[in-house]
């Protein structure tokens, strides 16, 4: 089998690492581990050390569940098993409380995602995409909503259900700040609010793939100018909240799902503005449920650039399915 030398490349910590890599599309162990310390970083330097342990402890059981299913290993190898489990895992000690119920949901929902991802997937390859890192939103969801109905599953860090009210749109800002809140928004993909651990998601980028990593600074410089020229809440701003879902849609449309060039790069800008306002219009409508968006916009904007399957070059068209099956940054002809 053409990857079996996968399993043996770091043995299970590789898969592991390769399955932190994986939440921005990198099938790079040494990306997921610099990945990794940018969660513990920001997570204990920001006072919430359980979000780095919860990730680590969501990436683990995603990835073995998929070994106890029996699912393809060629898949489990390329950390696909992993990177919507140590997204559960980063969610659920961010907006609920620390009891054991919590942390046994959070063991349930992250295996959950494993087999939800393959079920998704089954449907999804039908119109040649995939469900990317939906599993993640729509189990974590599920869970999120639950809550409000389970005392042991306490939702103090969740917001109350509220229509939009008045907020400040954002002043001046210095250059420190503007490169803060760019770096904020790279950080954000893993649910952490630190510029310093944005700025290590940006070495961990580096080091598999420079193209990645120069798509994940324009995605949140990008989505953050169009945030600002819409006047979106400065607070949102500050903290990234406008830059995560960019960032993945900005790798996964000019570096993953269609062959990198001048096509691919416009494609990915306008599918970079348009996540911003999808962003914007799923945070009116969660927030009447008390609800975050997640990844949700990157899923929706993917989606929705990818069905139409443009030929953007004199090349064949990619098969979208393939992303799950390949362990190459960029497809094939």
């Amino acid at each position: 089998m053409e990857n079996t030398t996968k399993k043996t490349n770091g043995g299970i910590i590789g898969v592991l690492l390769r399955g932190a890599g994986q939440v921005m599309f990198q099938n790079n162990a040494w990306t997921g581990l610099f990945f990794l310390a940018g969660i513990f970083y920001g997570a204990v330097s920001g006072g919430t050390p359980l979000v780095a342990w919860g990730a680590l402890l969501g990436l683990v059981v995603s990835t073995m569940t998929g070994y106890l299913l029996g699912l393809p290993e060629t898949d489990g190898n390329q950390g696909l098993w992993g990177f919507n489990g140590i997204l559960v895992g980063c969610a659920f000690p961010t907006f609920l409380g620390n009891t054991l119920y919590v942390w046994l949901a959070l063991v349930l929902c992250a295996a959950l995602t494993t087999w939800v991802r393959a079920g998704f997937n089954n449907i999804l390859t039908l119109w040649r995409i995939n469900s990317l890192t939906f599993p993640f939103v729509f189990c974590t969801w599920v869970f999120l909503f639950a809550a409000r109905a389970m005392h042991e599953l306490p939702a103090i860090h969740m917001s109350t259900p509220t229509l939009m009210s008045h907020f400040e749109s954002i002043g001046h800002m210095s250059a420190g700040e503007v490169a803060e809140y760019w770096l904020r928004g790279i950080s954000q993909v893993f649910l952490i609010d630190s510029w310093i651990s944005g700025a290590i998601f940006m070495v961990g980028l580096l080091i598999s793939s420079g193209w990645a990593a120069v798509w994940a600074g324009i995605g949140s410089a990008l989505a953050m100018l169009v945030a600002l020229a819409m006047k979106v809440s400065g607070y949102d701003i500050a903290n990234g909240l406008y830059g995560f879902s960019a960032v993945l849609t900005a790798i996964a449309l000019a570096t993953i799902f269609y062959k990198p060039g001048l096509g691919s790069a416009i494609w990915a800008i306008v599918g970079i503005m348009v996540t911003v306002f999808i962003q914007a219009a799923m945070n009116v409508h969660l927030q009447t449920w008390g609800l975050p968006t997640l990844t949700g916009p990157f899923c929706i904007t993917a989606w929705l650039f990818l069905l139409p399957m443009l030929k953007l070059d004199h090349r064949k068209i990619p098969d979208h399915s393939n992303w799950h099956k390949t362990n190459k940054t960029h497809l094939k002809n």
